[in-house]
């Protein structure tokens, strides 16, 4: 039985999350985004590989589907809206000319988008193919905007949810980072390389070198300055600076001598305490009978 695959429910769940209940004159309503054909629905992204009739387009026009295919369906189809965001009316004709313009451009995160049907305008129904072999659509979708996805894409689970994240930010439905998804990868490789500080890459030689004075390349390092040998130099002079700091550098009897130099009989007989006073003078008269 042909079923909704976990990643385009997790689309289908995106914009739900904010265009249901959105502001605005005309929200997107649950029954109006749509996976899987109804039962009568036979041939086509929406079914699976129980309902795919013989040459169906969805299979046999792209290897990619024809390796994708299981019982997954492989579409989505948005209802109408009209919700205010962003200071201005955002429509299911605005949304749908966004992505087309997103495919058109070959964002990385539309490459798994085989098609787009929709309308402009609610009137004239237009069809961009990945594949150039399609350019027309039913009626239909002047109401409703179609989705086809590479059946490979679905088979594989990838997400599909940040062109519609993108949407979303842009009219300010969304709070969200504006990296573009090349500039993910090249965070991604940046955190990748600063994690992996063991010398076998540019970013990890330069840290042991800086850090330990080592190479893993093989090559032999010498002479290189590195924190390492910074460190042990300054726990050397610091245990010389507490050894000099735990030596006595005070000459008690030449200060004794310089004060006494500076004084006269009279001052220093005052300073002398009376409890001494008398030792002193025998002291004294001792020195000068000899």
């Amino acid at each position: 039985m042909t079923r909704a695959p976990a990643n385009l429910l997790a689309v289908r769940s995106l914009l739900l999350t904010h265009l249901d209940n959105a502001p605005g004159p005309d929200d997107l309503d649950p029954a109006e985004v749509g996976i899987v054909g109804d039962p009568s629905h036979r041939g086509g992204y929406h079914c699976g590989s129980d309902r795919v009739v013989p040459n169906d387009y969805s299979v046999v026009e792209s290897p990619r589907d024809r390796a994708g295919l299981t019982l997954d369906a492989s579409a989505l189809d948005v209802g109408q809206f009209d919700v205010r965001s962003g200071g201005r009316s955002n429509t299911l004709p605005s949304f749908s000319v966004w992505c087309v313009a997103q495919c058109a451009a070959n964002a990385a995160d539309t490459r798994d988008i085989r098609e787009i049907i929709y309308s402009p305008d609610g009137s004239t129904v237009k069809r961009w193919d990945r594949l150039g072999k399609r350019t027309t659509g039913d009626s239909s979708h002047r109401w409703h905007t179609h989705f086809s996805f590479f059946r490979d894409a679905i088979k594989a689970g990838r997400d599909q949810r940040p062109l519609f994240r993108r949407y979303l930010s842009s009219i300010g439905l969304l709070e969200d980072d504006d990296m573009t998804p090349q500039e993910h990868n090249w965070l991604a490789t940046v955190h990748k390389n600063l994690t992996v500080l063991d010398g076998r890459n540019p970013i990890g030689q330069i840290y042991t070198r800086i850090a330990e004075g080592r190479d893993e390349t093989g090559i032999a390092v010498t002479g290189n300055w590195n924190l390492r040998a910074m460190t042990a130099q300054l726990t050397d002079l610091q245990n010389k600076l507490n050894a000099l700091a735990a030596k006595d550098f005070t000459d008690e009897a030449a200060i004794v001598q310089g004060v006494l130099a500076g004084l006269t009989p009279e001052e220093i007989a005052a300073a002398i305490p009376p409890t001494i006073a008398k030792q002193v003078a025998d002291e004294l008269a001792r020195r000068l009978v000899a």
